[in-house]
């Protein structure tokens, strides 16, 4: 039997913008704490799946080259959003029919950084390069680290920021070519990879206390409705002709792998690790989507790009190193931090 805790939540709802932790309440429960074993077990498969999910994502590039070429930007969200809410509804029902207000308010809210992010780097890409597109969406790995010490009050380490750095100096070789000059469409973009930083330091908060399968499905949802919403008003009826057989299975791929169990494994993995790590690992779907475009695509493989690679897996090395008197295991269910375990004591 072991003390464990948890947050106190105003009227049943969690903090939204609030820096402040909540009180603790404590209660004796059966069993034991999650080990250091365990956790870093855990750990392990949690960056192992958002490995999995830059793979996919990478591996999206190369699938749905010539889809934006056919749907229109914000009727292709609509579309992939859509395929995963229905598939996500059908695998999880059950879990679907325990979704509380507390839930939506925060499912929600994540579905709307979801939803933002997407339609201004699908904007975004109309004005500019796809190379620099590509760079700029990822430069949400230098604003995790500083938006997580704004929103969860929690300092970033020195090593988190140095390997930020190193991440978009890697991704820079990795992405930008040609023309450096700003336009529309790198503001955009911009603003893309500023609320994707806000939605992966925000699932850091939500699962906590919120289950992660939750939460995919919201997110998806509501990025589905907003994308239906809009789209209308800014390209028009939609035209189903455009769809044929070859269409539906690239759409069936974005929509299932890409989007439901990209989103999915991204979700869960959060939930065991820190939002500055997760950022860099997911910052490695431009690796992979180079990966799959020199061998399905026949793009040349340069001394830059491998540097460029070569930058990015000494970013990661970098953000997970600890001196051996630091844990670095984040908390999750059934494991007690100290300041848990000095709570009605």
């Amino acid at each position: 039997m072991y003390w464990r805790c948890s947050t106190i939540k105003k009227n049943g709802l969690p903090r939204l913008l609030s820096g402040r932790g909540s009180p603790y309440v404590c209660e004796r429960t059966l069993g034991r704490p999650m080990s250091t074993k365990d956790g870093k077990g855990i750990k392990l498969l949690a960056a192992i799946g958002l490995i999995i999910t830059t793979i996919i994502w990478g591996s999206a590039f190369v699938v749905m080259k010539n889809s934006v070429d056919i749907i229109s930007p914000t009727y292709l969200l609509a579309l992939r959003f859509t395929i995963a809410a229905i598939a996500l509804i059908l695998v999880f029902w059950r879990k679907v029919m325990k979704i509380n207000k507390s839930d939506l308010l925060c499912g929600g809210l994540l579905g709307v950084f979801l939803f933002v992010s997407y339609f201004f780097q699908t904007y975004g890409l109309k004005y500019t390069t796809a190379s620099k597109n590509a760079f700029i969406t990822t430069l949400y790995v230098i604003l995790v680290p500083f938006l997580h010490w704004l929103f969860n009050h929690k300092k970033p380490k020195r090593n988190n920021i140095i390997a930020a750095c190193i991440a978009v100096v890697g991704l820079a070789l990795l992405s930008l070519e040609g023309d450096l000059s700003i336009n529309i469409g790198d503001l955009l973009t911009l603003i893309c990879g500023f609320f994707y930083a806000i939605h992966i330091v925000f699932i850091d908060r939500y699962t906590e206390d919120h289950d992660p399968v939750k939460m995919t499905v919201l997110q998806m949802v509501v990025a589905a409705v907003l994308s239906w919403i809009i789209a209308p008003v800014l390209e028009g009826p939609f035209d189903g002709r455009v769809i044929d057989n070859s269409m539906i299975i690239s759409l069936l791929y974005l929509g299932i792998f890409s989007t439901m169990i990209g989103f999915l494994l991204q979700n869960v993995g959060q939930k065991y690790l820190t939002p500055n790590t997760s950022s860099i690992l997911l910052s490695f779907e431009s690796v992979f989507g180079l990966i799959f475009s020199v061998i399905f695509l026949g793009d040349p493989l340069t001394i830059r790009l491998m540097a460029g690679c070569a930058l990015m897996f000494a970013a990661v090395i970098l953000s997970e190193y600890r001196k051996k008197t630091t844990p670095s295991i984040k908390p999750g269910k059934g494991d007690v931090s100290n300041e848990q375990r000095n709570c009605n004591q």
